[in-house]
Formats: C-alpha cells, sequence, structure tokens
C-alpha cells in the first residue's frame, strides 16, 4: 500500500454507519469510523480540505466493535477502484501522470468537470490539487468531481482497467490518429507531464496510444488544450450513444 503524502489530504471513502462510542463521565463521546477506506489522498466535494484520517490497529478494533453486525459472516470486500477515486461504474475519468504545473492540472480538473467525467486522478509525482494556483486555475471544479492523488501509477491504471474502463493514453508520436478511435466506450483518458509526455512503461501499460491530429501549421497542443479535445470528444460520443 502506497505511503501517503502527510501534507495533503487523504481519500476517504464513505465509511459504513456506525454508534457513538461511549466514552468515560465527563468525556464527550465520538463516533469511530471505518479506516479501511482510507487510502492516497483526495479532495473532498464542498469544502477546502478533507478532514486528515489516521488509520491504526485500536482505530480498527474501535469501528469493527461499534459497526452494526452485517447481515452475513463473510467480510465486505472493498472496492479497489474506488480506493484510488474511480466510482464503482464509470464511464469518463481523466488521469494526470507526473503533472507538476499546477495551473495545468487545475485547467485540467476544470475541462473534466465541464465534460461530466466521474473523476479525476492525479497519479505519480503529480502536483498536489490543493496548491493554490491549481485551486484558482479549476475556477471551482476542485470541488464538483471526485479529485483524487494516488503516487502509485501502476495501481491506479489496475484499478481503472477493474473497473471496465479502456486506457487510452494521449501521446504525440502515437500511430493511432483521434477520429480513428470509437469514443463511445468507458474510458480513462491518461495524459503525462506536458514537457516529457508519459512515462515508457505507462506508454507500455495503457491499452492504446492515440494522438491528436494538428491540420494546420501549430508544433502541439498545450496539455489542458488537448484534455480539452479528448475528454469532449468521449463525453460527447457517450452522449449520442446513449440518446442523451
Amino acid at each position: 500500500m502506497p505511503t501517503p503524502d502527510p501534507g495533503g489530504a487523504r481519500l476517504t471513502l464513505t465509511p459504513p454507519a456506525v454508534e457513538p462510542v461511549s466514552a468515560p463521565a465527563g468525556e464527550s463521546s465520538t463516533s469511530a469510523t471505518s479506516p479501511s477506506a482510507t487510502i492516497g489522498e483526495a479532495a473532498a466535494p464542498g469544502s477546502a480540505t478533507a478532514a486528515p484520517a489516521v488509520r491504526d490497529e485500536a482505530d480498527t478494533d474501535v469501528a469493527t466493535s461499534a459497526a452494526a453486525a452485517p447481515a452475513s459472516d463473510a467480510p465486505a470486500v472493498p472496492n479497489p477502484a474506488a480506493a484510488v477515486g474511480v466510482p464503482s461504474i464509470p464511464r469518463l475519468v481523466a488521469v494526470l501522470v507526473d503533472v507538476a504545473d499546477p495551473g495545468n492540472a487545475g485547467t485540467v480538473i476544470r475541462v473534466a468537470d465541464a465534460a461530466g467525467a466521474d473523476a479525476v486522478i492525479l497519479a505519480g509525482d503529480s502536483v498536489d490539487p490543493h496548491n493554490g494556483k491549481c485551486v484558482r486555475a479549476s475556477a471551482g471544479s476542485l470541488f464538483h468531481p471526485p479529485v483524487a492523488r494516488e503516487r502509485d501509477v501502476a495501481r491506479v491504471l489496475a484499478a481503472c482497467r477493474a473497473a471496465g474502463l479502456r486506457l487510452l493514453g494521449a501521446h504525440g508520436y502515437a500511430e493511432t490518429e483521434l477520429p480513428a478511435v470509437p469514443l463511445d466506450e468507458p474510458v480513462a483518458w491518461v495524459f503525462g507531464n506536458e514537457a516529457h509526455g508519459l512515462p515508457a512503461e505507462v506508454l507500455d501499460a495503457v491499452d492504446e496510444t492515440v494522438r491528436i491530429p494538428i491540420y494546420g501549421g501549430a508544433e502541439s497542443l498545450n496539455l489542458a488544450t488537448a484534455a480539452a479535445v479528448c475528454l469532449y470528444g468521449s463525453a460527447m460520443a457517450q452522449r449520442r450513444s446513449s440518446g442523451g
């Protein structure tokens, strides 16, 4: 399990309902939550930061004793995709790998929100989404879709694939051009650092690499613009196919 960055907020999934833990006389009582749903980092919608959660064995014991007994004796199995910020039935997810520029990251979050993406995941050595410039560039969208941060890139890709998403890597030197790709299927678009693109191991791990054709004299598109083209292409194709 990756070690969370202590400087950021952690991704806290919805815990099971629990009863308040009784406290000795003269002390206030608290409610226990399950720490098994806490991993990585996330921005909680509607708040500037997510409250840090600490996981230890004592917390686990308290949560187990306080939670209502399940209907069966079989333990609940956590959703590995949800653990890194992927909803259980996603259609469109944006993954940023090693994106260090907060302005680019914030703008991609804004684009993903506008395109109706189910989640945005900042993977690897990407910028903290709570960086001031990133927050400003997101124009409030940081608090709309789920936004998670996970340093283990391979884990993010595996979780997206486990959730039924096809992994498409945006790559300026790919053989396949965007118009040739069926965009109405559930997809996780994987974007890399603007200066260096996606690492070789990520290019090998995705299902297909795709490039946006350049019809004019420009040498390339910046990250945020490329993300807008790819995410909106998928969003519009998915809505057409579903009659929306």
